[in-house]
């Protein structure tokens, strides 16, 4: 298990290092098929209940990693939003837009690229 990129107080922890296990386990040929389809950066700004917020960061443009900290380059995407949101985006409860359209989530830079999270995190949780 991805311990290093686990953060106590935050439920999205265990999705981030479940996200993390499964683009380790990817062949060659997923991961670039993975980085073909998606082409993006994508940094989460996630926070708490406590108001705490920690960054990680899906990067599904050169490497197919996630890790905790900001990306390096700079995102293309960077999304913000609360850690229940992103178990519900996760769970299928909730759809991007549709927190968006609700203030759940708020992005900076490139908005379009933020859509495509959604197929990330439903890709990686039918491997799991």
């Amino acid at each position: 298990m991805s311990d290093d990129i686990k953060v106590p107080g935050f439920n999205a922890s265990e999705l981030i290092s479940g996200l993390k296990d499964v683009f380790e386990k990817y062949s060659d040929t997923e991961r670039k098929a993975q980085i073909k389809k998606t082409n993006g950066i994508f940094e989460l700004q996630v926070s708490n209940d406590a108001k705490e917020t920690v960054t990680w960061t899906i990067d599904m443009k050169k490497s197919g990693t996630v890790f905790k900290g900001k990306a390096q380059p700079k995102a293309d995407v960077t999304i913000i939003l609360s850690d229940d949101t992103l178990i519900d985006l996760a769970n299928g409860k909730l759809n991007g837009q549709k927190a968006f359209m609700t203030g759940k989530l708020k992005t900076r830079g490139n908005m379009m690229l933020a859509t495509k999270l959604d197929t990330v995190l439903k890709g990686a949780k039918a491997k799991l």
